[in-house]
């Protein structure tokens, strides 16, 4: 798996991290094929919801991973969906610490649950703060532990329904890799018209395949490139996206790669004052033609400026960014064009993931447990939650 052999694995006790990343497209085909079987049941329910009332407003919430699953879905389901539905990202982080300036007496609230776990205490906190502050609130929990108290808690409830992962899906790693993805598709699929179960589905997976199998020589020569900084770049939701990548590079190299993201309009106003020669930068390229010049205008900004190396994730092939980046990616090996960037956010993260996985393991750091001080944990710990007073 990437270039690594069962010993090195093993022995850099990167087993369940790199299992996890290098089964994602099992994973999503046993997921989509669940979800198809789910679909009257699913559709139904928020039909029923839709029906009630004029305005619906939709709240994808987590922490970390799970919140950045929202942020990154939040730009597509907006331009799909209806008008009397309004979909936002709020992290359970913030909702906790101001219930007030997030949830709505008057306005009827779908609250979208992401967690591995199920556990982790400000997400169980929010749905409280949602019924008690709430007069119509609803609930999808999106999960991919069974037993976690976030679904055990709706059993029963007619106006809440969960979707469960695949077990697979239940990442025993500290960072989340196929749980984030298996996620973000669950979410996609129940928000959206877009049929996600057929031809599409097909040529993700089957790019998704053949990207994680082709990937280890290249993220082996970017770590040729002895980086101690990393920014993630892109446009719209692939912008958000980003925030993932970072973090996943934070988490494997246990702080010890500074890692940051953000648009790349929006890297000039600042954040581009970390680079050094000591950084990488990593370009998630759209493949919507107008927002795609942006990404190239600071991809040529990017090169003609030296010390640093640049990794430029495309579609599909493009001589054009193969002469300015130093490493370039096509993940489509389809024949036909993928729709929007939401389907090359889902192959575009695997390069990031592996990239955190391989850079883990070149420190010598431990992937499966890369804060053996318990400065982070699998599920949060530390946390208060403080009774709420009306």
């Amino acid at each position: 798996m990437f270039n690594l052999t069962s010993d090195q694995i093993k022995e850099s006790n990167a087993v369940h991290t790199t299992r996890e990343i290098h089964q994602q497209p099992v994973v999503w085909k046993e997921l989509v094929t669940d979800l198809v079987e789910q679909q009257e049941t699913l559709k139904g329910f928020l039909t029923s919801i839709y029906k009630k009332h004029d305005t619906v407003r939709v709240i994808l919430t987590g922490a970390g991973t799970s919140a950045f699953v929202g942020d990154t879905l939040v730009p597509e389901l907006a331009r799909q969906n209806q008008q009397n539905v309004q979909f936002e990202s709020i992290p359970t982080t913030d909702i906790v610490s101001n219930p007030t300036e997030y949830l709505f007496k008057e306005i009827p609230t779908i609250l979208v649950s992401f967690a591995r776990s199920g556990n982790s205490p400000e997400s169980v906190a929010t749905v409280t703060l949602g019924q008690e502050i709430v007069t119509d609130f609803y609930q999808v929990v999106i999960t991919c532990n069974k037993d976690g108290q976030l679904a055990k808690n709706i059993q029963g409830d007619d106006k809440s329904i969960t979707l469960l992962m695949p077990e697979k899906a239940n990442d025993q790693s500290l960072a989340m890799t196929s749980s984030f993805t298996s996620m973000t598709i669950a979410a996609y699929v129940l928000f959206t018209e877009d049929v996600f179960t057929k031809d599409v589905a097909t040529q993700v997976i089957t790019s998704a395949e053949q990207l994680i199998e082709r990937l280890g020589n290249t993220v082996d020569e970017v770590l040729g490139f002895d980086f101690e900084r990393i920014a993630y770049l892109g446009s719209g939701l692939l912008a958000q996206l980003s925030h993932e990548a970072a973090l996943k590079m934070l988490e494997l190299s246990g702080g010890q790669v500074v890692a940051i993201h953000e648009s790349s309009l929006g890297f000039r106003h600042g954040p581009k004052s970390i680079l050094n020669d000591k950084s990488a930068v990593v370009l998630f390229m759209s493949q919507d033609p107008y927002t795609r010049k942006y990404d190239l205008d600071i991809l040529q900004e990017l090169a003609a400026e030296s010390g640093m190396k640049i990794v430029a994730l495309t579609e599909t092939k493009d001589e054009e960014v193969e002469k300015l980046a130093d490493w370039v990616i096509s993940v489509n090996t389809g024949t036909e064009s993928l729709s929007s960037d939401f389907h090359l956010a889902l192959l575009y993260i695997i390069f990031a993931q592996a990239l955190a996985l391989k850079k883990s393991i070149q420190l010598g750091i431990t992937p499966d447990n890369p804060s053996p001080d318990g400065a982070i944990s699998r599920v949060v710990k530390g946390v208060t939650i403080y009774d709420y007073k009306k």
